[in-house]
């Protein structure tokens, strides 16, 4: 693709390296902000600027947040002694959208991979144990996409606590196995939510 001008094909190569993003996409894109008046690009800089110099993650359950604490966290009205283990914010904002969990939530950053590299150690799972230890938890819920990675890391927090007095659950199989959360229709993923099963159930009939 030849440009007629290196800001331009520098604001592109930028573009297209945003998820399903090619560089005709960004080039479409980035003709469009130019179009616009000034202070629309203005806008849309200053906010992506502030977002990553000010955004901040829950000291509690590593959700994305304004503040150190988030607002899920911080609600007394949420019960706080049932915990859904998802791997990232989109998933907690998937859950939300249905409205039917009222508990909080532990988000993993991600799931257990060693073809990509991803241990244990790379995840949030030690500060997930050290609460459920520290706290007077009920009930865990394994919110994790149905995939091989995800089920080997259900497994793996799920031999750290089982020893301890906490129900575990996973939410049903309406959601298709391989799928991600965020994909889900909210009816979906509510009626997962509210007709999960025991973790040890899906143990024995994977």
């Amino acid at each position: 693709m030849e440009f007629s001008s290196k800001l331009l094909e520098r604001a592109v190569n930028e573009m297209a390296q945003l998820p399903g993003i090619g560089k005709r996409t960004a080039l479409r894109l980035v003709l469009y902000l130019l179009k616009q008046p000034p202070e629309q690009t203005l806008y849309l800089s200053n906010a992506l600027t502030t977002m990553r110099e000010d955004i901040k993650f829950c000291v509690s359950c590593h959700n994305i947040s304004d503040v150190d604490l988030c607002e899920i966290c911080n609600n007394s009205a949420r019960n706080h002694k049932i915990i859904c283990i998802v791997e990232d914010v989109r998933d907690v904002m998937a859950i939300e959208n249905t409205n039917q969990f009222k508990g909080i939530y532990h988000v993993l950053g991600g799931k257990i991979s060693p073809i990509d590299g991803v241990g244990p150690s790379q995840l949030n799972i030690a500060s997930l144990i050290s609460k459920v230890k520290q706290e007077t938890i009920d009930e865990l819920i394994f919110a994790l996409s149905s995939t091989m990675e995800g089920d080997t890391t259900n497994f793996f927090i799920f031999k750290q606590i089982k020893d301890l007095n906490i129900r575990t659950s996973t939410i049903a199989r309406g959601i298709a196995v391989g799928d991600e959360l965020e994909y889900a229709d909210e009816v979906t993923l509510g009626r997962s939510i509210l007709n999960r099963v025991p973790f040890e159930n899906s143990l024995k009939s994977s």
